[in-house]
């Protein structure tokens, strides 16, 4: 069929605008109509090639709409439903098995390298050369999107549909880095490194957990005013003072639970030494491949202990839907990072994203 999509041709181009022909869904393929999709920072540095994606691609991961088709193997969706896209996993490593699929030992290929689970590519351009697809297991920077069973979360329809996309990663990866990961006790401490709309997931996330002191550090003022009215307890700027000493002024012996949100090497370093020692620090801001940070290893000898966190460590099926539900009770009001978008405005979007003017850009496409 034919579909609308922003397509990147280049190392740090523009999205472009193309028509081209989408495959009808394999057995395990469902096809959505999209209604509204986040654009994600992730997005951003595959676009630059930070992360070596193939190119020309589709991205966009955070995908909202409503199932048109579902392949014959599909029984969790049918038609109508509304869903979220998420993250792909293969469901048969042993991580998956035991219900840990954000450490799937297969899922960076289906995710990243622009081809269907089988090896297709599921895309073509009107002269049927390929264009790169499937990324996360959707490419929903377009007007319809082949996900598989796996990574298609039905939601209700009590909620706004077009609110619902950003869950499928970076609202996730925030709240779920707190509530799954980290799993802070009620009335402890956190430091959260990075405003943006992950990091002010995360302090919205830390607010449910009961968290008594909640920490947002940031160099943009308008990101750390809404981190104080969605429940941060302290603000820092390090443009202003040093955020390992103010935050010794609040605990001077660290924070026990820290999470690095920027994907900044010198930010980490500074969330590593702001924490306890028996502390526990998270890391999910993705630099640049090859980045690498200096540590002094006795300043983790002492029993801290220093994470990746994958996607919030989500079961996205269970996950999200709970996320829906705090929402709609008032306790997770994660609209108020989202700013839409006409689809067509993607690039401004996406230059707005990355001056940081806004929190959460979110693209109407249906």
């Amino acid at each position: 069929m034919e579909i609308k999509a922003a397509i990147v041709r280049k190392k740090n181009g523009p999205f472009l605008f193309e028509h081209v022909a989408l495959n009808e869904p394999a057995e395990d393929q469902v096809l959505v109509r999209l209604v509204a999709t986040g654009l994600c920072h992730t997005d951003l540095i595959c676009r630059d090639q930070h992360y070596p994606v193939p190119l020309p691609m589709v991205l966009g991961h955070e995908g909202a709409g409503v199932v048109e088709r579902v392949g014959s193997a599909v029984k969790k969706v049918q038609p109508g439903d509304h869903v979220v896209l998420t993250f792909y996993t293969r469901g048969r490593c042993d991580t998956c098995l035991s219900g840990d699929p954000t450490s799937c030992a297969n899922s960076f290929g289906p995710n990243f390298m622009g081809r269907s689970v089988t090896g297709e590519c599921t895309i073509h351009d009107h002269d049927g050369a390929e264009v790169g697809a499937s990324f996360f297991g959707q490419s929903s920077f377009a007007t319809y999107a082949l996900s598989y069973e796996r990574n298609t979360v039905k939601v209700t329809k009590d909620v706004p549909l077009e609110l619902l996309g950003p869950l499928g990663c970076g609202i996730q990866t925030g709240a779920g880095s707190v509530l799954n990961a980290l799993n802070p006790p009620a009335g402890s401490a956190i430091a959260i490194f990075g405003a943006g709309a992950v990091g002010l997931s995360a302090v919205m996330a830390s607010v449910v957990a009961g968290c008594t002191t909640i920490i947002a550090v940031d160099v943009k003022e308008n990101r750390l005013e809404l981190a104080s009215e969605l429940g941060a307890t302290h603000i820092i700027n390090p443009a202003a003072n040093d955020p390992i000493e103010a935050i010794k002024e609040i605990f001077a012996d660290g924070v026990p639970y820290v999470l690095e949100t920027s994907g900044l090497p010198a930010v980490l370093t500074q969330a590593i030494l702001s924490s306890a020692i028996g502390g526990e620090i998270g890391i999910v801001g993705a630099p640049p491949m090859g980045a690498t940070v200096p540590v002094d290893i006795n300043s983790l000898l002492f029993n801290r202990k220093l994470r990746g966190i994958v996607e919030g460590q989500s079961i996205s099926d269970i996950f999200i839907p709970r996320l829906v539900e705090l929402y709609r009770q008032g306790k997770f009001l994660f609209d108020k990072l989202i700013k839409f978008y006409p689809f067509e405005e993607i690039n401004r979007a996406a230059e707005d994203l990355e001056e940081g003017v806004m929190f959460k850009p979110v693209l109407h496409i249906g």
